[in-house]
Formats: C-alpha cells, sequence, structure tokens
C-alpha cells in the first residue's frame, strides 16, 4: 500500500477559486482559523454537533424552530443571538449533546460551498496533527479549502493548509503540482516557531484584537490542543468515527 501512486494535496487560497480546483478530489478540508472551523473543533470536542448555514437569515428562521443557533459578522456576535464563533462559548457543558445551528462571516459559507464533495472535514491549527494522520491513513486527492477573509487571501488560513500540505507531502504518499501549495508550504514553514508572532500585522488577527479578542486569537493560534476531526454527514458536522469511514467504504 505505502507503494501505491501518491495522490494529490492542493491548497485553495479563497473559496472564490473554488470552482477552479473542485474537480476530482474526494476530501475537501475547510479551514477557517480566526475563527470559525477554531470553534468547529472545539464545539465537536464538547460533544456538540454544528449544523452550519450561510445566512444570517436562516440562523434566524431555525432559531424560530427552537434550535440552539450562533451567528458573527465581521467579528461579533449578531444581534438577537447569544453565540458568535468564539471556541471558548463552544466549551460549554450545557451545549453537550446538542446541535447548534451556526452561520459566520467566512466558515460556513465555505463548508456549504463544499458539500458536495464525497467528504468533507473541518482543519484548523487546533487539530493539526490528527487531522493529518487520518488524511495520510485515507490517501485520497484531497483539496485544502482556506475559507478567506470575504472571498479573499488571508494568512492565518494559508499558514493552516500549508502546514497540512507539508505533513502530507513529507508522507510520502501525496504530491503536489499546484503553485499555491508550494507557495502555502513555504509559508508555513516560515511561520511554524511563532504563529502568533508571524499574524501579528494579519488583517483578521488585528480586526479580532480591536474587538478585544486576544484569548480567542491564542486559543486559535495554538496548534494540537484538540485530536478530533468533525466530519460533515447528512448536513450536519460532527465527530468522525470509525463508523464514517465503513459507511464510506
Amino acid at each position: 500500500m505505502i507503494n501505491s501512486p501518491k495522490k494529490r494535496v492542493e491548497v485553495c487560497f479563497a473559496p472564490t477559486q473554488y470552482e477552479l480546483y473542485r474537480a476530482d478530489y474526494k476530501i475537501c478540508v475547510v479551514i477557517d482559523v480566526l475563527r470559525a472551523t477554531s470553534a468547529i473543533c472545539t464545539a465537536v470536542n464538547n460533544s456538540t454537533k454544528i449544523l452550519p448555514v450561510s445566512t444570517v437569515e436562516e440562523a434566524r428562521a431555525y432559531q424560530k424552530k427552537g434550535y440552539l443557533a450562533a451567528a458573527e459578522r465581521n467579528g461579533e456576535i449578531v444581534e438577537g443571538f447569544d453565540i458568535g464563533n468564539s471556541p471558548f462559548a463552544f466549551m460549554d457543558p450545557d451545549l453537550r449533546q446538542k446541535t447548534v445551528v451556526l452561520t459566520t462571516t467566512n466558515g460556513t459559507k465555505a463548508i456549504n460551498m463544499a458539500k458536495d464533495m464525497d467528504t468533507v472535514v473541518i482543519g484548523a491549527l487546533n487539530n493539526l496533527d490528527a487531522l493529518c494522520a487520518w488524511l495520510i491513513e485515507q490517501h485520497e486527492d484531497t483539496l485544502l479549502l482556506g475559507s478567506g477573509w470575504k472571498d479573499k487571501f488571508n494568512l492565518e488560513d494559508t499558514i493552516c493548509a500549508g502546514a497540512i500540505a507539508d505533513q502530507l507531502i513529507k508522507s510520502g504518499r501525496f504530491k503536489a503540482e499546484e503553485d499555491s501549495t508550494i507557495a502555502a508550504k513555504y509559508i508555513s514553514r516560515s511561520a511554524r516557531d511563532n504563529i502568533f508572532g508571524y499574524l501579528k500585522a494579519s488583517s483578521h488577527r488585528r480586526r479580532l484584537k480591536k474587538l478585544n479578542l486576544n484569548e480567542d486569537i491564542l486559543y486559535c493560534l495554538t496548534p494540537n490542543n484538540l485530536d478530533c476531526i468533525p466530519i460533515l454527514k447528512d448536513g450536519v458536522i460532527e465527530k468522525l468515527t470509525p463508523e464514517h469511514v465503513s459507511q464510506k467504504a
């Protein structure tokens, strides 16, 4: 099996480029480090399921039906909702075994954009090594989709995608052909010894800092503080289990 042909791993910097990359991939990893996918990883680690929706209107509609709902726009909680996309909000023990509807500025839109892919999983720096180990085991053509900021490139998602690509390529089981992947890999290597400092001037870190969300930033930029892998199943994100793999097979 180790000598089987190498699979592709490629980085798509932002959702606006998704249509240029989407063909021929079996797995899509959606990444929104600050903060949607970090919050989702935290929620799933807390045994909370997430129903991602793209718009505030959809979240309000679910809320009217009695669902717990969380909404964030431009880094802030949307009026009328108790939760945004802070990872710390999803550590609440009262949310365990519950489903929360979530909409965010970037991440949930990217998740729904990729939902027709065979397998969609959620990536962050928080679950970096666990996710990479699983992807290497799956050995499928894999697209790493950065959610960006309002459809544009951002550094933090690129750093995370580059770190994933780097691990997969180092395994000897994957290859990369796109310049975006090569660029992401080397950006990630430049940042890995001090991600927090490297991103000090990044646009979204500055936005969140102005909102006094430094604790969120530090948490989201901490690699491997979680080992769960969230997977999209029938429109809901939950913790990946061996059953998901056997169902796919």
